[in-house]
């Protein structure tokens, strides 16, 4: 039930009138029986009448008041007509009616709206001047390059509902295609709380062009001079054939490499292709496809990106306790590669700890002594007996976690990695070990190793020079005798090679792993046969594997890198909107972790504006630092990092944000957004065959209704304070009226 004084309406329920009635009656009852007690009758019939005043104000306020104007209309009907003119319109799929083009010449969706909403249209719909029409583009590119285009088809209705208020319709042309914004049904249910129909005219075909589209290209920041790198890239193919084509890499001087590729229809494939840096500094790279027969769109078969060379010297360390031919031969490649820095510790039982070149005396006992190497790796060496001791432990832990070091665990038949698991060393081993089988198990013969699927992709295990020859290399491997008691590969590690015929219950025996530990990386290689790979080929295959180890697992911790400070990122290649992880390792002038003190990053961005930002120190002793950036815009981010009150050069280093093109041409039309907005409206989806019966339905509709603003006074803010303002008054008085 409903009533109204003037301007004001009440909307009590039967319950809620009774209960305010028998209220109002009752305190009127209690008001002049207090006043009619009172010896200062003038003083408490001011009282009472306030009480009553505030229960009057508190019953009406359950009945839900509203305070209702109605603005009558002094235009004449308008409608407004909404042009979709953003860049998927510029979409070449779009075929022109038999009355315009005899041939139906299939134009541009912007070119088949231009012709399509043309002179004659427009006069149907002003109906002989009974109606006005409001012609406005919607989604058009912004001109700040800095800004994303997108499309937004709830904003611009809103903001037509806020500046006209004699709406007859609303006539929208468009592909259906949203990026931004809130659902378009928002923008259809606020029509129709106005009771505006939205007629909607789909634009374009619902089905995909035929096209190639080379989606991403994720590449490294850097790389290692003579090393290559490896490149990987995604191609959706909307063809209705199988395409074989050729991916093509080349650098500024002409320089490039190709590979070959098929694609399968109607597709994504995820594929790489291998490049080889030659020098040092940036180079910018472009990787293309070329175009295929039956293609309609060639603006998206090439990418370019910038891929820097650098010649690094990897700190390795070395530790085992038995000089066997693992190690032997391992310390041989390493020490013979240029781009690495090698370190020994051997724990001989009976013959003392090794001596000579590259060996040291003893393990580093500060964590400044630790943190220079970027890869350690542990052999057949475990707590205890003349070894490593627990707190040893948790500092390559710790730098493997604060630091972005790599550990590589190599077990032997001793066992004595099992000591392992019980310090914190424990967690970063990526497998789980058969606790019946601590020495391991001995085949009588040879066994090959087999890669996985994650195995065959991954640049850790590429012996060959091309992809393609990578599966026959391995497969020309000699076998190995021993391997480590592995159950099963943990959680969130990757499976890179397997026991070719030997299973446990969780499937194949995992020999390769690889892991994420904080910060750095993990290698799990549980073989000691890797030597057996020289037989026939000398060092090809064995120095090229562990070379590529080395680099792999110190490749973020090396990003970027001075005296005094490390810093490194990831995402390497983010777009606008990610978010960016910064870490940071900082040390003191004597080269220890710094304890107390401020590492600060200067951004600067792509539009020249810089912004710093305070990164938080970790509570880890490692003199450890993260924080976060945001991408804001496409383009060269320049990082500089800094220890405050340090007058040393600060860590320089690029992140490349990728561009985002929101608007996607070639894409097929969204018709069912249009469908679903209309009927939310009370409009409907009018077929470009059917315009005749848009200004038909358009004339027979009704004028629109005068607007209606309702201003709900029961949960106004200002009526709390006015009920909060009175009962204060109210105390107030009564509190005086007890005194005098």
């Amino acid at each position: 039930m409903s009533f109204s004084i003037q301007n004001l309406h009440f909307s009590p329920t039967p319950l809620t009138l009774g209960i305010g009635l028998i209220t109002l009656i009752a305190v009127a009852a209690l008001c002049l029986l207090a006043w009619h007690r009172s010896v200062h009758r003038g003083r408490t019939g001011a009282l009472e009448a306030l009480r009553f005043l505030i229960t009057l104000i508190v019953v009406l306020l359950l009945w839900k008041p509203e305070w209702r104007t109605v603005l009558n209309p002094e235009s004449m009907p308008r409608v407004a007509i909404l042009t979709d003119a953003s860049g998927s319109m510029t979409t070449i799929d779009a075929e022109l009616p038999l009355t315009l083009s005899p041939t139906q010449e299939i134009v541009s969706r912007s070119e088949w709206v231009e012709q399509i909403n043309n002179d004659d249209l427009e006069a149907s719909l002003r109906a002989d001047g009974s109606n006005e029409l409001i012609q406005r583009n919607i989604a058009a590119p912004p001109k700040d390059e800095g800004e994303l285009a997108g499309t937004d088809l709830t904003q611009p209705i809103t903001e037509l509902l806020e500046t006209e208020g004699n709406l007859r319709a609303v006539v929208l042309f468009s592909d259906g295609d949203f990026n931004l914004g809130q659902p378009p049904v928002v923008g259809a249910q606020k029509l129709l709380q106005r009771g505006v129909p939205l007629f909607t005219i789909p634009v374009g075909s619902s089905k995909r062009l035929p096209d190639l589209d080379l989606l991403s290209v994720t590449a490294p920041t850097y790389g290692i001079v003579g090393e290559n790198v490896q490149i990987p890239f995604s191609v959706r193919s909307s063809l209705e054939r199988e395409v074989r084509t050729v991916v093509r890499i080349r650098d500024e001087n002409g320089v490039e490499r190709t590979k070959e590729l098929t694609l399968p229809p109607g597709e994504i494939t995820y594929d790489s292709i291998l490049w080889k840096i030659e020098s040092e500094g940036s180079n910018t790279l472009e990787l293309s496809i070329p175009f295929a027969d039956g293609e309609r769109i060639d603006s998206n078969n090439m990418r370019k990106f910038t891929l820097s060379g650098r010649p690094e010297s990897i700190k390795v360390l070395v530790i085992d306790s038995l000089p066997r031919w693992e190690y032997r031969y391992l310390r041989n490649a390493l020490s013979r590669d240029p781009g690495v820095e090698l370190s020994c510790l051997l724990f001989h039982p009976s013959l003392g700890m090794g001596d000579g070149p590259d060996y040291i005396e003893e393990f580093p006992e500060k964590p400044e002594d630790l943190a220079q190497y970027d890869v350690i790796m542990l052999g057949d060496v475990g707590v205890g007996g003349g070894q490593l001791t627990t707190d040893q432990c948790a500092m390559i832990a710790g730098l493997v976690e604060n630091q972005a070091s790599g550990v590589v665990f190599l077990p032997g038949p001793k066992g004595h990695q099992r000591s392992l698991l019980e310090t914190e060393l424990g967690p970063l081993i990526p497998v789980t070990l058969d606790p019946d089988q601590p020495n391991g198990i001995v085949d009588p013969i040879a066994s090959p190793l087999e890669l996985t699927g994650e195995g065959r992709g991954s640049l850790l295990t590429l012996l060959a020079d091309t992809e393609e020859a990578n599966p026959d290399v391995w497969r020309s491997l000699p076998g190995f005798y021993w391997h480590s008691a592995a159950l099963k590969a943990k959680g969130g590690t990757e499976v890179l090679a397997v026991h070719s015929n030997r299973r446990t219950n969780f499937g194949p025996t995992p020999i390769i792993v690889t892991s994420a530990a904080g910060n750095g990386k993990v290698l799990y290689m549980g073989i000691d046969s890797a030597w057996r790979w020289r037989r026939g080929v000398e060092d090809k295959y064995h120095y090229r594997f562990w070379g590529q180890v080395a680099r792999w697992m110190s490749y973020q911790r090396n990003m970027a890198a001075g005296q005094r400070i490390r810093l490194y990122f990831t995402p390497e290649r983010p777009v606008p909107g990610d978010t960016v992880t910064l870490n940071a390792n900082a040390f003191d002038p004597n080269g220890a972790p710094l304890e107390e003190g401020q590492v600060l990053i200067d951004a600067t961005l792509p539009d020249g504006r810089v912004e710093q930002l305070a990164l938080e120190q970790n509570d880890t002793g490692w003199g450890a630092f993260s924080g976060r950036l945001r991408i804001t815009q496409p383009g060269e981010w320049k990082l500089a990092a800094r220890i405050a009150g340090d007058e040393s050069e600060p860590v320089q280093t690029k992140l490349l944000a990728q561009g985002v093109e929101l608007e996607k041409v070639g894409q097929p039309a969204k018709p069912g957004v249009l469908e679903e907005m209309a009927r939310i409206a009370r409009g409907r989806m009018i077929e470009p065959s059917q315009l005749a019966d848009l200004v038909r339905e358009v004339q027979a509709l009704p004028d629109p209704k005068p607007i209606e603003n309702r201003v709900s006074l029961w949960s106004h803010w200002l009526t709390l304070t006015l009920v909060i303002l009175l009962l204060s008054v109210f105390w107030i008085g009564r509190k005086l009226n007890g005194t005098f």
